[in-house]
This record gives C-alpha cells, sequence and structure tokens, in this order.
C-alpha cells in the first residue's frame, strides 16, 4: 500500500504540492490525470524518493521511502523524460534493468521486445520517441517489481502500441498482484485502464475515486411531463445539471439509475430516457458541482 499524508514540495518559492494526501491500495491501477505542470511528476518522484518532501510523509509498505534501498528495490520508475546512457542499445538497457534487479526476467525482456519489434542489438540514438518509451516500459515490467509507477505513460506511443502496452500492464496486475501508480494529462488515456482515478489541481488532488463507483454513482436521464418542470418537487433529486429544451429536460444527477428513475416515475412522466454519460462527462459534472471549469483543469 502507497499512503502519502500532508506532502508538500516546494522549490524555491514555487510550491507545486500543498498537503496532498492520497491512499492506493495494492493490487490496484491508479490513475492520476492533470495539466502539464499540476505537479505530477513532483509526485512521482515523492513516491519513489527522488525528492525529499519539505513536509509530510510517503510510506510505501508501511516503510519510509527516500533513502530507504530496502523499499526502492520494490518499485520500478519509468519518468516522463527519458535517459539512456551514451550508445545504448536494447540488450544493453535489460542488462541494466538485471543488475539493479534481482527479479529482472530476462526471458520476458526478449520476448515483449520481439512482440514489439524491438531489435536487441538497436540503438536507442536511431529510436523514435515511442520506441525508447516502449524499451523503457519492458524494461521496468520485466523487473517483476511489486510497483510499477509510469509518468506520462502514453506519451509518443502509437494507438496499436497504445493499446498492448496497456495489456501487459493489466497482466502485471492480474497475474502477479503489481500495483501500478499512472499519469498522464489525457483523461482518456487512462479512463479505460485504471480501477481508480483522481484529478491533480493547484498542489492538491482535487477529485477521486473508485472507476466503478464514479460511473455508477452518476447518471443522466432526459424527461418530459404534461406540466413544467419547475413545477414538480425535484428535490429528492440531487441534480447537478439541468437543461431544457422545449419540453423536454435533461437532468445529470448524483445516484444510481434505479433510485433516478424510480423517483422520476411517481411524475407520471411522458418521457423518460437513459442517456449514456462517459468517465470525462462525470468528471465535468463533478468538478462543477465543486466549483471549477473542466477546461480550467486542462485535462
Amino acid at each position: 500500500m502507497i499512503l502519502a499524508e500532508k506532502l508538500t514540495k516546494s522549490f524555491g518559492k514555487k510550491e507545486v504540492l500543498k498537503n496532498l494526501c492520497c491512499s492506493i491500495d495494492s493490487g490496484c491501477i491508479y490513475g492520476l490525470v492533470g495539466a502539464n505542470g499540476a505537479g505530477k511528476s513532483t509526485f512521482l518522484r515523492l513516491l519513489t524518493g527522488v525528492y525529499k518532501p519539505n513536509e509530510g510523509t510517503v510510506e510505501i509498505d508501511n516503510s519510509n521511502v527516500f533513502d530507504n534501498a530496502k523499499v526502492k528495490q520494490k518499485f520500478c520508475f519509468v519518468a516522463d523524460e527519458l535517459y539512456f546512457p551514451t550508445g545504448a542499445t536494447v540488450r544493453s538497457i535489460g542488462k541494466m534493468y538485471k543488475t539493479f534487479y534481482p527479479t529482472f526476467s530476462q526471458s520476458y525482456f526478449n520476448e515483449k521486445c520481439a512482440l514489439l519489434n524491438l531489435p536487441l542489438n538497436g540503438k536507442l540514438t536511431t529510436f523514435s520517441k515511442g520506441m525508447k518509451r516502449q524499451v523503457s516500459m519492458i524494461g521496468a515490467l520485466s523487473t517483476m517489481c511489486e510497483y510499477l509507477f509510469f509518468d506520462e505513460t502514453f506519451d509518443g506511443l502509437d494507438p496499436v502500441v497504445r493499446n498492448l502496452m496497456k495489456r501487459l500492464i493489466c497482466d502485471a496486475v492480474a497475474q502477479r498482484g503489481a500495483t501500478v501508480v499512472l499519469t498522464s494529462h489525457n483523461l482518456r488515456e487512462l479512463e479505460d485502464i485504471c480501477d481508480h482515478l483522481g484529478v491533480l489541481f493547484k498542489g492538491g488532488i482535487l477529485f477521486e475515486g473508485d472507476v466503478n463507483n464514479i460511473k455508477t454513482g452518476v447518471c443522466k436521464v432526459q424527461v418530459a411531463f404534461t406540466e413544467p418542470i419547475e413545477n414538480l418537487d425535484l428535490s429528492g433529486l440531487e441534480i447537478m445539471n439541468k437543461t431544457t429544451q422545449g419540453s423536454v429536460s435533461t437532468l445529470v444527477v448524483k445516484g444510481d439509475i434505479e433510485t433516478t428513475t424510480e423517483y422520476l416515475k411517481k411524475f407520471s412522466p411522458v418521457l423518460l430516457e437513459v442517456v449514456g454519460l462517459t468517465l470525462e462527462e462525470v468528471f465535468i459534472y463533478e468538478m462543477e458541482v465543486l466549483g471549477y471549469a473542466f477546461p480550467e483543469l486542462g485535462i
């Protein structure tokens, strides 16, 4: 389990994170979204002990992370900005990972490199941005670590490779119980892979939740009645958003579909239709309730 409590990090006079609290259960895929500059990379560097917090604590399995070599054996971190030694090849990168991680699986590394058409003798200086990221991600997955951290996870990957990497990440969780933390500035990149999602904004986690609960906790319906909707007592519903066009109103309600529709049926609607909501739409409405415009978040 990962636990961050009252985490604060500043660089000079610039405060990047302030009193951030977060807990990440073992065996889940946690996605953190936020605009460029929101503090995602700083957060991951604190979680992995690259940075020391100005205030607060970060623990993995009840042990402080910073300057703790034993805990660092449990995780692998792929940063947003990739670095490779001069003259590095795919094979030498595998050897480098193997040097630091006794659990490194050479067979897994070779197999996945072949799957992605990454030649073991290929020099990384000749690789595209996406190919370099593939090598780094395959190297991290090959360590067989308990915890994996990926910053701007799918940056530079084409749709086919992106889906393949998502499958490999899911396999790591399903087959060996790994815990994965992913960050992105794009919600759409993470919504189909994560169990848990959070929004990082102005130094703190503004909103987070279990993906299934988020999706089922908000519903959207179109309704029409024989009288104006303003005449009806809908105080029993937590309406997050309401728009009316002609005689048809569209309601976004905090609550499950069954409870919402049963409540509306009491007013004998002439139209009652459930409308599907994407995860992005749910986030938009949740952010509006909190007083934020979704474009302002940059995700």
